[in-house]
């Protein structure tokens, strides 16, 4: 279980009874990363690696608003799609120079009404609510003026030296005589970027006249931190097994919906000499239908009849998929909800794959969304899965992947995912 141990500095206690302060999450997102360009929005596991630490926020029911600091217009995008309110940064704290402590100054003298900021960082994945909730606790009613996370490492250290000094090394935490066992030393406690909460008059002091701090210590699984480029495919890798996934996450999908044009098949459509229309599938798009319904998930593909193919056309590519055709009027809410109700189904159990524009109502209102990466809805909804791969070339089987890797996730006992430090 993660400990919340608090480290006193000083007798200084603000009062968390003097009525209830105004808690802000704010995220900044400077577009001139130098490390990887704009990797604050770029997709980590099929979601902006903003929106992993803003779903986080949002759910937490800890804070009274969530903010993200900017100075570029497509963070601004994604920040608004995923539910967040922006804070155009001024020139002045948007240079490389620019600390974090001063964007966040600028922040509260532009908001008044702000008594407590969750600086969260972008770059860690794997923050959960609960996190947000427990060390926001040892402000409110602990009486904390600052609390940042931390996470514990056993690592030997040793002080640099001149070499050409001839001198040697020496370290602040082991004898090397007598060098323990990792079971046998408690190790020693780090920053991992993940979290700074500060009361406002904290920060209006530039973290000078600080009070109480304390520290919050998560398990290392959910300390995750990105820099640079090969910090990446590690992070994907720990995002899918430790991070949050919303409050959706134990919700097992029974039905898949997905459109045929613009998913299935990449919109296309080949004309033959004798006048007969075709269509494109991918085999890993077909597999990926079989791989669902193997794991008792029904399919059904979706199409209306203000789309261009026929339902001749339609039912040959159902019956190559092996899946059944649902052919609408409209497609909208309406009749997918008379679908799921016929089927005794709750749209939370159902998962949905669209493309254009008016399938945002069903994508809003299902358990699990996907869009291919091609599509132009992406821009539009904050889906809860971005495929890596384009409409008719892949898409289908990836999405349908990471539902059933969702569906394993859902089946695991509680703390299974947690590494055993007992026997590590």
């Amino acid at each position: 279980m993660e400990s919340n141990m608090i480290t006193e500095v000083s007798s200084g206690v603000c009062d968390p009874s003097a009525g209830q302060p105004h808690r802000a999450a704010l995220i900044l997102a400077r577009g001139g990363s130098k490390g990887i360009p704009l990797k604050n929005i770029k997709n980590l596991a099929g979601v902006p690696l903003i929106a992993w630490v803003l779903r986080a926020a949002l759910d937490s029911e800890a804070v009274d608003s969530v903010w993200v600091s900017t100075d570029h217009d497509e963070i601004e995008r994604v920040a608004r799609v995923w539910g967040a309110k922006v804070h155009r940064r001024s020139p002045e704290v948007s240079k490389d120079s620019s600390s974090s402590l001063e964007t966040i100054q600028e922040f509260i003298r532009l908001r008044p009404e702000v008594d407590i900021v969750c600086h969260i960082q972008a770059t860690s994945p794997c923050l959960h609510p609960h996190h947000i909730r427990e060390a926001l606790q040892m402000i409110t009613e602990q009486g904390c003026d600052y609390v940042f996370s931390v996470v514990r490492r056993h690592q030997f250290r040793w002080e640099e030296v001149d070499k050409k000094e001839g001198k040697n090394p020496t370290s602040p935490n082991i004898d090397v005589a007598h060098r323990p066992r990792r079971q046998d030393w408690p190790g020693e406690l780090y920053e991992n970027g993940s979290f700074y909460f500060s009361t406002r008059k904290a920060l209006e002091t530039g973290l000078k006249q600080l009070g109480k701090i304390a520290y919050y210590e998560m398990l290392p699984e959910y300390s995750v931190d990105i820099d640079v480029d090969i910090d990446w495919p590690v992070a994907e890798q720990r995002v899918l097994r430790f991070g949050y996934f919303g409050r959706e996450e134990k919700a097992a999908v029974r039905l898949f919906l997905c459109k045929v044009s613009g998913c299935l098949t990449n919109g296309q459509i080949f004309t033959s000499v004798s006048g007969e229309d075709h269509v494109a599938i991918n085999a890993r798009d077909v597999a990926g239908i079989q791989m669902l319904q193997r794991e008792n998930i029904e399919v059904i593909l979706m199409s209306s009849v203000n789309e261009p193919l026929s339902r001749g056309l339609l039912e040959k590519v159902a019956q190559l998929a092996g899946c059944g055709l649902w052919f609408g009027e409209l497609l909208n809410g309406f009749e997918v909800e008379w679908l799921i109700k016929k089927k005794k189904l709750r749209w939370d159990e159902v998962a949905f794959m669209g493309s254009e524009s008016e399938d945002r109502e069903i994508l809003s209102q299902v358990g699990l969304n996907g869009v291919p990466c091609d599509s132009p809805v992406a821009n539009l909804i904050a889906a809860k899965y971005t495929c890596q791969r384009p409409a008719g070339n892949g898409a289908v089987h990836e999405f349908a992947e990471y539902i059933l890797m969702l569906k394993k996730k859902s089946l695991l006992p509680v703390h299974q995912e947690h590494i055993d430090r007992a026997n590590f």
